[in-house]
């Protein structure tokens, strides 16, 4: 509830009511919540939605409104420019936000941002860019602007009251409630609002199309828009991947989603590719971090180098290509894992007469025609009363004029000033307006030239308050000036479009399948230090004695493919995911990739252990250094995400360091060595297989105090002599102690 105030006074409360207050001070008053949301959340909720972030059928907000109202009115649609900081601060007669806020919103209408596909600010000096975070615009003190040509045709004839006014925050000024544009800017420039509970994201169309959809709506309300509107058309152009079913969707709902992809060219001389056009929706910034990303992670190996080359003429990214690359395949590679082909989610959020409405297209369009067909209606009632208010003093004149003669007479003989109005009324039957209008002719206007034109003039009044009559019974005429003004903007705005089509059908996909396809054979190494090498078999035949760090040793050698999936287990538990083509080939005279660099590991984190799996089929043995086992299916490392670190991958709550791990893909023979040289030979169908990665297995080997087992490896026949000495005839089991001269495990001593 409002306060009274006396006038002049600010009221101040009583005795009682101040007792009141310290007799409640620090008391905790129970409320309702609905009460308390009621009050204060819901008034705040709706001011942001009627009053902020939803556009109106005129296609801007409050904030856009007052801007290019104050342009507008302070005769900025034609001349020279002004510095930005005077347009920002008159705007704050009717704007009360900060001069931050209103620049802000300048800058996103001007040019030079580049964010909308027919900008109503004509700018001067550095507005930013709109596909560009880092690149900041300059302060409103540096900076010059004017309206845009076509801002024009935001206020033809707003003046004529083909709009309402409203007073300002103050009550100081007055400022129009909508704009009575001349072609749907709702749907020609894009729109984007978050308000309390809702949102709005509305696409830009084409101009042209726009307006011939709107002319043939008009004509005939049952017209496909899909035969004239084909699709959305963006300020960076791009290319929209077309599919009709998705389109007609959003005409109809006005909700929906559909994908844009970046346009590129390629330098053959150079080798180089350049981004030109990107999704409205992504920035330069975004696009090369992810790249960056990938080339670190491995997954874009054709890439040498990028660089952001936009200057001037206009936006260009450069990405130069390794030798021997296919700049069409890198860029299907580019558009799935990178923001170069990106969504743009439609909800057109409007409000209509104060109330949010999510319109489709044709429903919007449609509703544009009734707000329009309104404004003209108006401006005809406006043209038409004051041509009927001209016509009624000219009737008086001409009734003067028949007797001039006897209107000076009437004139002369009057004694008082105040009394020629009331007699000239009386003499020729006039009423009191057109006496006023004939008493202030001047003498040498009574002639024969200004009688004949006068007269002449009347016939034209009447003539043209027929016609103006006969718009205002005929629906037909209002349409036709509206199609009329449709085709007059089209003939002077109307702009190619910018966004190409591509055809759903006809879009070229990355897919794994085709990369599996260019796999070939190679050997994997992997040493106790953490190196891993990708060695082709042709490079390994010419040269197979591996340089290796001192002190390290291969721990791993598989013969493989290049598309196999490793698995690097770490020692804090975690494993790290990868392929083997995201390493580049190597040769054995070198030391190769340090994994933990290579796929970004923690901080002091090593890889101790690799496998590697095609098809994920099988199951991994892990061994500990107290005699336990843990049989973990390798599906449990698979992941439809491709997530590249795995968390808990193996157990470490029970203090015992990790000492081997096993890939297999049927049963087999184990063989373990513990320090104190005992053997244990055992089958793994023993063991039971486990879906969780983090179990701490079951006792496999009994240990005596002080040992720990050693070594883990597939048994094959040949390794000791009289195997059955150490086999296990149940588990756990403690194995047997092979004879000190024997020496046939393979690398290791008995």
């Amino acid at each position: 509830m409002a306060k009274k105030k006396t006038e002049g006074k600010i009221s101040r409360p009583t005795s009682s009511q101040t007792k009141a207050y310290i007799e409640n001070a620090g008391v905790v008053l129970n409320q309702q919540i609905t009460d308390t949301l009621e009050s204060n959340y819901m008034p705040y909720a709706m001011s942001v939605i009627v009053s902020r972030a939803i556009p109106e059928i005129d296609g801007f907000k409050p904030s856009h409104r007052k801007l290019l109202y104050t342009m507008y009115k302070m005769g900025l649609l034609t001349g020279q420019r002004t510095k930005s900081a005077n347009i920002v601060g008159q705007t704050m007669k009717l704007n009360p936000h900060g001069d931050g806020a209103i620049y802000e919103t300048m800058v996103r209408l001007s040019r030079g941002n580049e964010a909308l596909l027919h900008p109503y600010v004509d700018s001067k000096g550095n507005f930013g860019k709109a596909y560009s975070h880092d690149m900041a615009y300059a302060a409103s003190r540096y900076t010059e602007a004017k309206l845009d040509p076509i801002s024009a045709e935001l206020f033809r004839d707003i003046d004529k009251d083909t709009v309402d006014f409203v007073d300002n925050y103050d009550n100081t000024m007055k400022e129009p409630a909508l704009f009575p544009v001349t072609f749907p800017s709702i749907l020609v420039n894009a729109n984007l609002g978050i308000a309390v509970g809702m949102a709005c994201n509305i696409c830009s169309f084409n101009l042209e199309e726009v307006c011939n959809t709107t002319i043939e709506l008009i004509k005939n309300p049952a017209h496909d828009i899909s035969l004239t509107l084909k699709a959305p058309d963006f300020a960076g152009g791009g290319q929209i991947i077309y599919h009709p079913d998705e389109m007609e969707k959003i005409y109809e709902t006005g909700r929906g989603s559909f994908k844009v992809r970046a346009r590129y060219r390629y330098d053959q001389k150079s080798n180089c590719l350049e981004i030109t056009e990107i999704p409205p929706t992504t920035t330069t910034e975004a696009i090369m971090d992810k790249v960056v990303e990938l080339v670190k992670a491995g997954k874009l190996k054709e890439i040498s180098d990028m660089r952001d080359e936009t200057d001037l003429s206009g936006l260009k990214l450069a990405i130069d290509l390794k030798r021997n690359t296919d700049p069409d395949k890198l860029m299907q590679k580019l558009y799935r894992f990178t923001p170069l082909e990106d969504s743009f989610s439609c909800n057109f959020n409007v409000l209509i007469e104060g109330t949010p409405r999510v319109l489709g297209v044709r429903a919007l369009l449609e509703e544009w025609i009734a707000f329009r067909t309104m404004c003209v209606k108006r401006r005809v009632y406006y043209d038409l009363d004051k041509k009927k208010e001209k016509l009624h003093l000219l009737e008086g004149l001409e009734k003067i004029l028949l007797d001039i003669d006897k209107a000076i007479q009437i004139v002369r003989e009057t004694k008082e000033e105040q009394d020629v109005v009331p007699n000239l009324m009386i003499g020729f039957g006039i009423d009191q307006v057109q006496a006023e209008y004939v008493a202030e002719i001047k003498l040498r206007q009574l002639n024969r030239e200004y009688i004949l034109k006068r007269t002449k003039e009347i016939e034209d009044l009447k003539a043209d308050i027929a016609e103006l009559e006969a718009i205002l019974g005929n629906d037909k005429k209002v349409k036709s000036i509206i199609v009329g003004e449709l085709k007059e903007v089209i003939k002077k705005y109307g702009q190619p479009r910018r966004s190409l089509l591509i055809y759903k059908e006809d879009v070229k996909h990355y897919s794994e399948e085709e990369q599996k396809a260019e796999e070939y054979p190679v050997h994997l190494f992997f040493t106790k230090e953490g190196y891993f090498k990708k060695i082709t078999p042709q490079s390994y035949r010419m040269s197979s004695e591996q340089y290796l760090k001192d002190g390290d040793a291969v721990l791993t050698h598989l013969e493989s493919s290049s598309g196999v999936n490793l698995l690097f287990f770490t020692d804090r538990g975690q494993v790290y995911k990868s392929r083997a083509n995201e390493f580049d080939d190597t040769k054995a005279s070198t030391l190769g990739d340090f994994v933990p660099v290579k796929l970004g590991m923690d901080e002091g984190e090593s890889a101790r252990f690799m496998v590697a799996t095609s098809d994920y089929q099988g199951f991994l043995l892990f061994f500990f250094e107290n005699g336990k086992v843990a049989k973990v299916s390798l599906k449990a490392y698979e992941t439809k995400t491709n997530r590249r670190k795995l968390i808990n991958a193996y157990n470490t709550k029970a203090g015992s360091p990790l000492v081997a791990v096993l890939a297999l893909t049927e049963e087999r023979e184990i063989l373990m060595s513990a320090s104190g040289g005992r053997i244990l030979i055992f089958h793994t169908g023993c063991l039971l297989e486990k879906t969780t990665k983090d179990n701490q297995g079951v006792q496999v080997m009994t240990l005596k105090k002080g040992d720990s087992v050693e070594k883990a490896v597939i048994y094959s026949d040949g390794m000791v002599e009289n195997p059955h000495r150490y086999m296990a005839k149940s588990l756990p089991s403690r194995g047997g102690i092979p004879p000190v001269e024997q020496l046939t495990l393979d690398g290791m001593e008995p």
